[in-house]
């Protein structure tokens, strides 16, 4: 079977992103540890999704990126709150993703994947990225995208392409491909804060709770609040 490498966190675009593919595909799963405060639950996520649906997984660790990152995610400094009205408040979103900014980080993690594509042979590299983040992450566009599979064709010797399709699509879009490819969405986990439960109200949060409710899908998750 042919392979393929997964950038999964444990979070609901990458479960869902990751299961479109999984029936054509020898899934190798890597998670990243670089210091962020839901590492814990990111892990226990992704074991449990790999574990369902028969991926292989491994754990990369990126300590200098931790100690370089002056993101919420991976200081002391609190992750922001928001309510369900900014989220379409670009100003108001702004301020979130460059609070929880970590340097370069899909960049990092993308190439890294392509390195471990070359070393298995490996076809294709499954992300999360998606048009609703994309609009205050850059690193989540199309234009992204296009700009990284231009540069594996020249900085590759063999025929590897970045595959994200959740790339022109929204959280509620996100969910409702997940039900249709069967992605073990219950077991994901995507809030910033780190705790057992989701928080509710972290961007993060926020944005899964719309999405389910956007799409009229039962939300299965835990939350605080």
């Amino acid at each position: 079977m042919k392979k393929a490498i997964a950038v999964l966190s444990g979070g609901l675009d990458c479960t869902v992103a990751t299961s479109v593919y999984s029936k054509d595909y020898e899934i190798h799963a890597i998670t990243f540890n670089y210091g962020q405060k839901s590492f814990t639950q990111e892990l226990k996520a992704s074991q449990k999704i790999c574990e369902k649906m028969g991926f292989e997984h491994h754990v990369i660790e990126l300590d200098w990126l931790s100690k370089i990152s002056n993101s919420s995610l991976n200081t002391a400094d609190d992750i922001p709150e928001v309510n369900i009205d900014d989220l379409d408040d670009l100003e108001k979103s702004t301020q979130t993703a460059d609070s929880v900014w970590v340097p370069a980080r899909n960049t990092v993690f993308t190439s890294i994947a392509a390195s471990y594509a070359e070393s298995i042979g490996a076809e294709i590299i499954i992300v999360g990225w998606d048009k609703e983040e994309a609009n205050t992450f850059p690193d989540n566009s199309k234009e992204y995208l296009e700009s990284f599979n231009m540069l594996l064709k020249i900085a590759s010797p063999i025929n590897i392409e970045i595959k994200a399709p959740a790339i022109d699509l929204n959280k509620n879009e996100i969910v409702e491909l997940g039900i249709e490819v069967n992605a073990p969405m219950e077991l994901s986990y995507s809030c910033y804060k780190g705790n057992e439960k989701h928080c509710g109200v972290c961007e993060s949060c926020m944005r899964r709770k719309r999405g389910f409710k956007k799409a009229g899908i039962k939300d299965l998750t835990v939350y605080e609040k």
